[in-house]
């Protein structure tokens, strides 16, 4: 049987990198193994739980979504059990759910508006990944969601930029101007070590700008830079 999965580069970054932030900023259980499954997992469920909202292949859809959906709920079972209140990071994000329902049933997928939500919604599991051991809102859980978000978000321009909005000059300057200033911020608040993890982001949004790259050579491209950007903060945050 083949597997019925997204196929955005960027939409699995966002999955992996916050959680795992998350789990060196508060610190390693071993439910986190059980617990990063069954998010991916529930990632997974949602593809085609959003689908449903399209009103197409209802059948197809509804039963991708339990496979999913099923063992995801059994694993996430692991942390709840160690961390009951962790399940209120669940709830918070209904409301970027919500708005990604909202926008899928308008069959319109690539507003901005969805993008953060889903930026937001992916960036909250890494402070739900601290908590796990923490059992705290911590200041690192935070930063970690404030770094994820802002990395994601110029990757959200990067793209846009590159695919379907290449045309638009309002968005090329939009995209160099957010990764200029997110950079120059944490030079200004003297944090030389974060600024160097988004500095790629500054260089690839200039230096392919009017490139005629393929989706698959911007999605290598940005899983590099991902993973650029995860060893430096994870570099920042055992540092500080």
């Amino acid at each position: 049987m083949k597997l019925f999965m997204p196929k955005q580069h960027g939409a699995w970054a966002m999955a992996i990198l916050p959680f795992w932030l998350g789990a060196i900023s508060g610190g390693f259980l071993w439910e986190h193994i059980p617990f990063f499954f069954g998010w991916l997992l529930l990632y997974l469920s949602t593809y085609p739980m959003l689908l449903l909202f399209k009103r197409k292949k209802l059948r197809f859809h509804t039963k991708w979504t339990i496979i999913y959906l099923v063992p995801a709920i059994l694993l996430l079972m692991f942390p709840l059990l160690e961390r009951p209140s962790v399940a209120w990071f669940g709830v918070m994000m209904l409301p970027f759910f919500t708005i990604n329902a909202f926008f899928s049933s308008k069959n319109n997928d690539r507003a901005l508006l969805n993008d953060f939500s889903a930026v937001f919604a992916f960036s909250l599991a890494g402070i739900a990944s601290a908590y796990l051991n923490t059992g705290k809102v911590t200041v690192e859980a935070l930063l970690v969601f404030a770094v994820s978000s802002l990395f994601f978000i110029g990757s959200t321009f990067f793209v846009k930029t590159m695919i379907r909005e290449k045309r638009s000059i309002h968005y090329k300057w939009i995209s160099w101007s957010y990764h200029t200033l997110v950079v120059a911020v944490w030079v200004v608040f003297g944090q030389w070590l974060v600024a160097l993890a988004f500095l790629p982001s500054l260089m690839r949004a200039i230096g392919f700008y009017g490139k005629s790259l393929t989706p698959k050579q911007i999605g290598i491209y940005e899983i590099i830079n991902s993973a650029i950007f995860f060893s430096l903060i994870t570099i920042w945050l055992i540092v500080t």
